[in-house]
C-alpha cells in the first residue's frame, strides 16, 4: 500500500515537471518504470517527455505498444496521434484519431488534426468533412458562444479579450482565429481582420463559412482574383449549398464575366425555379450582355413569383426601351398597397416601385404623376443615405485650389509613364456610356467599366488627412514624392489588369466619379487620356435624379443637391482646365448627337487614334455594358433625350436654382 502511495506521488511531481523540465520528467519516469515495469500511467508519461523532447519517434513507438493494451483512452489516442504525425506516419495518426473522434465527437481539435492528416495522404473530401465536423463541435464552446454573443451585442473588447485568451490556450484554434477576424473587421481594421481569416482557412481548409466570410472581405477590397480563387474552392465542397455558387457568381459579375455568372445562376433556376433573387440576378447578368429579351423575359419572372419585388419592376423600367403598360402600372400601384399593410416592409421595395411608376407614368405621358412617383422615391431613398453637400463642396474647393499651375510645375514631371488608361468622366447620365461604346468599337480600345481603382487610391490618400498625419488635402499631396507618384500610377495599372481581357494597347475607365480626381490622375499618369463627357446642366441633373442607382450616387436624390453637385463639378473642371490647358477633352452630349461623325473624329484625334468606321457603327459591338444607358447604346443615336426634361420643368424651380449661373454658360 505504501509503495502505490508512493509511486502515485512520484508519478504526479513528474507530470508537474513535464511541461517546463521534460528531462527532468522523463527520468523520474524511468525510475518509477524500473519499480514498476510496464506500469501503464508511467510509460505513457514517459512518452510525453520524450515527444516534447524532440524523441516523437520513441514516443511513438511506446505509445503504440501501450494503445494496443488500452485502445479506447482518448488522452493516450491523442498522443499517439501527435507523434506519429510528427513522425510522418500519417495512416497511424488517422487511425488513432478516427478513434478518438469516435470517442469523443465534440473536441474540435481532434478533428482538425485528423483533417490535416488526411490531407497528407490525398484524402482531400474526408479532410474536408473533418474540418466541417471540427467547425461543428467548435459551434458548443462556451468560450466561442459567449464571444460570439458579445460581439453582436457590441461588446466588441469584450469578445476580443475573450478570444486572445483562448488563443494563448489553442493557438491554431480556426473557429477561434475566425471569430476574432470578425471581431477585427467591425472594428473597421480590414488588415488585420483579412490576416486572420486567411490564417483561418489556411489551418482548416474545409472551413467554409471562414472561405465564405474571407471572400466577402476580398471583395470589399476589391481583390477580386483572390475572391474568385477562393470561390472556386468553396463550390467543390461537400455540403451542397447553392449559396456558395452563388457567391462565385457574385465575383464573376464584378470581374466583368456575366456570361458564367448567367450560366450559374441557370443552373440554380432549373434545380428551383421558384427564387425571385435568382432570376432577377439572371436578368441583371443578361441585359449586360445586350440579350433584352432574355432579361425581359428573367425579370417578369422575378415579379410573377414576388410581386411586390421593387427592384425587379424597377430593372424592367430601368432598361429604357421597354415600355410598362397599363397592367403592369395596375400591379405596381397593388405591390405597394400590399407593402403598405406589412411592418416588415422593406423601404428598398417601396422607392423601387415609386421609380418604376415614375417611369410609367412619363412612358404615358402623365408627366405630373410620374413626377409624383419620382420625388417620392427620391425622398424616402434620400433618408437612407449620408450625404453632405457642404462637406462635398468644401472637398471639391480644396482639391481645386490645390491643383493649380504653379504646383504642377513645382511638383515637376513623375509618375507612372503608361498610356493605357482613357478616363471618362462626368455625372451619371451624361452621355459617357455613349462615349465608351464608341470608343470601344476601336480596334485598339477595350471597353471595361466603371472600375473602383482610381477612387480606391484617392480614398486612402484623404484617410491620411481624416487621421491626423496631414493638417490638409494639399499638404498631403504635395507631400507625394517622385516614387511616391510613380508607385501610384503602378498600382492602378496593376489592379486594373484584371478587367482587361484583349491585347488592345488602350482601356477604358469609365467611372464619372473620377472628376474629382483629374489633379491627382495628372500626377500619377501623365499620360492617360481625361475624357470630360458633359450634357446640359438641366437635362443631366433631372436625368439623374430620376434614376436609381444600384449604390453610390448619393447626391442624385435631391434636386437641389444635385445642382449643386453639377456646379462643383464644372468650377472643379474650369480650375483644371486653366491649370493643364488640352489636357482633358471636353464631349458634350448636345454635339455629339447632333454631329457624330466630326465629334467621333475629334475625340480619336485627341487620343491620338485613326478613324475607324465601326466608331459609327458602335451598335454593332457587343460587348457587356453594366450601366443605365446599356440598352440605349445598342441602337443609332437618337435625339428624343436631349430637351426631355422640359416636359418636367413646373417642378424643376429647386435645380433650376441650385444650378444658378451653370445653365446659362453652357456649354461654356
Amino acid at each position: 500500500m505504501e509503495a502505490t502511495r508512493l509511486i502515485k506521488d512520484a508519478l504526479a511531481q513528474a507530470t508537474g515537471l513535464l511541461t517546463t523540465q521534460p528531462d527532468e520528467a522523463l527520468a523520474q519516469t524511468e525510475a518509477i518504470l524500473r519499480q514498476a515495469p510496464g506500469l501503464p500511467p508511467a510509460e505513457f508519461l514517459a512518452a510525453q517527455a520524450l515527444r516534447r523532447l524532440g524523441q516523437p519517434e520513441a514516443a511513438r513507438l511506446r505509445l503504440a505498444t501501450l494503445a494496443q493494451r488500452q485502445p479506447t483512452v482518448p488522452a493516450l489516442l491523442w498522443e499517439l496521434a501527435q507523434a506519429a504525425s510528427e513522425t510522418g506516419n500519417s495512416a497511424q495518426a488517422i487511425a488513432a484519431l478516427e478513434g478518438l473522434t469516435r470517442q469523443q465527437p465534440g473536441v474540435a481539435s481532434g478533428w482538425f488534426l485528423l483533417a490535416g492528416e488526411l490531407r497528407k495522404l490525398g484524402r482531400t473530401g474526408d479532410a474536408w468533412h473533418a474540418d466541417l465536423s471540427g467547425i461543428h463541435a467548435s459551434s458548443r464552446d462556451r468560450d466561442l458562444l459567449e464571444a460570439a454573443i458579445a460581439m453582436n451585442e457590441g461588446r466588441l473588447d469584450e469578445a476580443a479579450a475573450i478570444l486572445d485568451a483562448r488563443l494563448v490556450r489553442l493557438p491554431d484554434d480556426p473557429a477561434t482565429i475566425r471569430l476574432l477576424g470578425e471581431v477585427h473587421w467591425r472594428r473597421g481594421d480590414m488588415s488585420a481582420a483579412l490576416m486572420l481569416v486567411e490564417r483561418a482557412v489556411t489551418i482548416a481548409p474545409g472551413f467554409d463559412l471562414a472561405r465564405d466570410f474571407l471572400i466577402r472581405l476580398l471583395l470589399q477590397n476589391n481583390r477580386l482574383t483572390d475572391a474568385l480563387t477562393h470561390a472556386e474552392i468553396l463550390v467543390q465542397s461537400p455540403l451542397d449549398n447553392p449559396g456558395y455558387a452563388l457567391l462565385r457568381a457574385s465575383v464573376l459579375v464584378r470581374l466583368g464575366d456575366q456570361a458564367q455568372a448567367a450560366a450559374i445562376y441557370q443552373g440554380l433556376l432549373a434545380r428551383k425555379p421558384d427564387q425571385p433573387q435568382l432570376w432577377q440576378n439572371l436578368g441583371h447578368a443578361l441585359k449586360t450582355l445586350g440579350r433584352q429579351a432574355d432579361a425581359i423575359h428573367a425579370y417578369r419572372q422575378a415579379v410573377q413569383y414576388q410581386p411586390t419585388m421593387g427592384e425587379a419592376w424597377w430593372s424592367l423600367a430601368n432598361l429604357k426601351t421597354v415600355k410598362l403598360d397599363a397592367q403592369d402600372v395596375a400591379a405596381m400601384e397593388q405591390a405597394l398597397a400590399t407593402l403598405a399593410l406589412d411592418a416588415a416592409t422593406k423601404s428598398e421595395d417601396i422607392f423601387h416601385l415609386h421609380f418604376s411608376l415614375g417611369k410609367a407614368y412619363e412612358d404615358a405621358r402623365d408627366y405630373a404623376a410620374s413626377f409624383d412617383h419620382y420625388d417620392r422615391g427620391n425622398r424616402l431613398r434620400r433618408t437612407l443615405l449620408t450625404y453632405d453637400a457642404d462637406e462635398f463642396a468644401a472637398e471639391v474647393k480644396a482639391a481645386s485650389c490645390c491643383f493649380t499651375t504653379t504646383f504642377f510645375m513645382q511638383m515637376g514631371k513623375s509618375g507612372c509613364p503608361a498610356s493605357d488608361p482613357i478616363f471618362i468622366v462626368g455625372l451619371p447620365r451624361s452621355g459617357s456610356t455613349l462615349v465608351e461604346q464608341i470608343l470601344s468599337s476601336h480596334s485598339r480600345v477595350e471597353g471595361t467599366m466603371e472600375l473602383p481603382e482610381m477612387m480606391i487610391i484617392a480614398s486612402r490618400l484623404q484617410s491620411r488627412v481624416d487621421e491626423g498625419e496631414f493638417p490638409d488635402f494639399a499638404t498631403m499631396i504635395a507631400a507625394l514624392t517622385p516614387a511616391d507618384r510613380q508607385r501610384l500610377g503602378e498600382e492602378y495599372i496593376d489592379r486594373t489588369r484584371v478587367h482587361r481581357q484583349s491585347d488592345r494597347p488602350h482601356f477604358i475607365d469609365k467611372m464619372p466619379n473620377n472628376w474629382q480626381n483629374v489633379g491627382l490622375i495628372r500626377l500619377i499618369l501623365p499620360n492617360a487620356k481625361i475624357i470630360d463627357a458633359r450634357r446640359h446642366p438641366m437635362g443631366c441633373c433631372f436625368s439623374g435624379w430620376k434614376q436609381h442607382f444600384a449604390r453610390g450616387q448619393a447626391f442624385t436624390y435631391d434636386l437641389g443637391e444635385i445642382g449643386r453637385y453639377y456646379r462643383d463639378y464644372v468650377a472643379l473642371m474650369a480650375g483644371f482646365d486653366a491649370a493643364a490647358p488640352g489636357h482633358v477633352h471636353r464631349v458634350h452630349y448636345e454635339h455629339m448627337v447632333a454631329d457624330t461623325p466630326g465629334e467621333v473624329k475629334r475625340l480619336l484625334d485627341y487620343l491620338g487614334l485613326p478613324f475607324e468606321e465601326a466608331c459609327l457603327a458602335f451598335w454593332r459591338t457587343e460587348r457587356a455594358v453594366r450601366t443605365a444607358s446599356s440598352e440605349q447604346v445598342r441602337r443609332p443615336i437618337f435625339t428624343d433625350g436631349v430637351d426631355h426634361w422640359r416636359h418636367f420643368a413646373p417642378w424643376l424651380g429647386p435645380l433650376e436654382k441650385a444650378l444658378g449661373p451653370v445653365i446659362a454658360s453652357y456649354p461654356g
